[in-house]
């Protein structure tokens, strides 16, 4: 990434890799190092580059300008990672590598020429008489087996609703974070082919990050499904309402690729539609629900980097566990 993408990426490295222990190589190119004239809009972010990495935490050095010394910053990277499990960082300045002919890209791996249809149900429901998020993650609860499926849930009410209605080791609650649950899933699927992966959205944390529809919609595996639960409001932080009464997702997820997508208000369509066979690529669903959270929600007891380890472990893996 540039530096600028460093500045873009603050809330993941700090909410989520640094918290869930999830190592990570960064090289960063450095616009504007001190010295170094460049564009105006690298005018600030140049001279803080180093700060903003020491500041979150992330060791640095520069990127090395010797073809021998590769190999043993590399080395340095992926001890700290293997000890810690949080990031590393390799800082390139400007004329360290030569340029090079960049060669027409390979289309992404299982991409469609475009989505399926997306099916827009008749909203029957008032929106104060819509099922409950509580509702929907207990369909869901209840249509995830706990040895094939993995449950990844948005950071706020989303994983806690989640963790109170049933704790189980198939299941991650995402803190901080907030719109990195989708690719965080698309990830886990993309590795385990042979698990099912259920991504939990919501409408603030999907309009966040939006551009992760369209790399799901050109990457995603069959075996990931992406459920967008929307109460219209941001639940988590006082009930502020967001725009997504005028954003159809499933019209933008069939626009960007997703093999099929959904939109419903009925809290059984989703029970029919998580357990659907698989079919050539991820499937996208939005259940309408209605605002509010029940009174005495508890916070997970297990800390983040636990429940990683826990659903690591549960899926037969410890690659990554410091």
């Amino acid at each position: 990434m540039q530096n600028s993408g460093l500045g873009n990426a603050v809330s993941p490295l700090t909410s989520l890799t640094w918290t869930f222990r999830l190592p990570q190589l960064l090289i960063v190119t450095w616009r504007a190092q001190p010295g170094v004239s460049d564009e105006p809009q690298h005018a600030l972010m140049g001279p803080i580059t180093p700060r903003m990495l020491e500041t979150m935490e992330i060791p640095w050095e520069l990127f090395p300008s010797e073809i021998d010394a590769i190999g043993p910053a590399l080395d340095r990277a992926t001890a700290y990672m293997d000890e810690t499990g949080r990031p590393y960082a390799l800082v390139m300045q400007k004329g360290t590598v030569a340029s090079h002919p960049l060669k027409p890209g390979a289309s992404a791996p299982g991409k469609r020429s475009g989505g399926g249809l997306a099916v827009l149900e008749a909203l029957r429901l008032p929106a104060g008489e819509r099922p409950s998020r509580q509702d929907a993650l207990r369909e869901v609860i209840a249509r995830t087996p706990v040895a094939s499926t993995a449950v990844l849930a948005s950071t706020g009410f989303c994983g806690r609703e989640l963790y109170a209605i049933d704790d189980r080791p198939n299941q991650l609650y995402m803190v901080g974070s907030m719109g990195c649950v989708v690719p965080l899933a698309l990830g886990l699927a993309l590795a385990r082919p042979d698990l099912r992966v259920i991504a939990l959205d919501g409408d603030g944390a999907a309009l966040m990050r939006m551009g992760a529809f369209a790399t799901v919609g050109a990457y995603g595996p069959p075996n990931l499904q992406h459920l967008l639960l929307d109460n219209g409001v941001h639940d988590s932080t006082g009930g502020q309402a967001t725009v997504s009464k005028h954003v159809s997702f499933a019209e933008i997820a069939a626009a960007c690729g997703y093999a099929s997508s959904l939109e419903t208000d009925a809290v059984a369509r989703i029970g029919a539609w998580l357990e659907a066979p698989p079919i050539e690529g991820p499937r996208f669903a939005r259940l309408l629900t209605r605002a509010g959270t029940p009174d005495g929600l508890p916070r997970p007891a297990v800390t983040p980097v636990d429940v990683k380890t826990r659903l690591m472990q549960h899926f037969g893996s410890s690659a990554g566990v410091p």
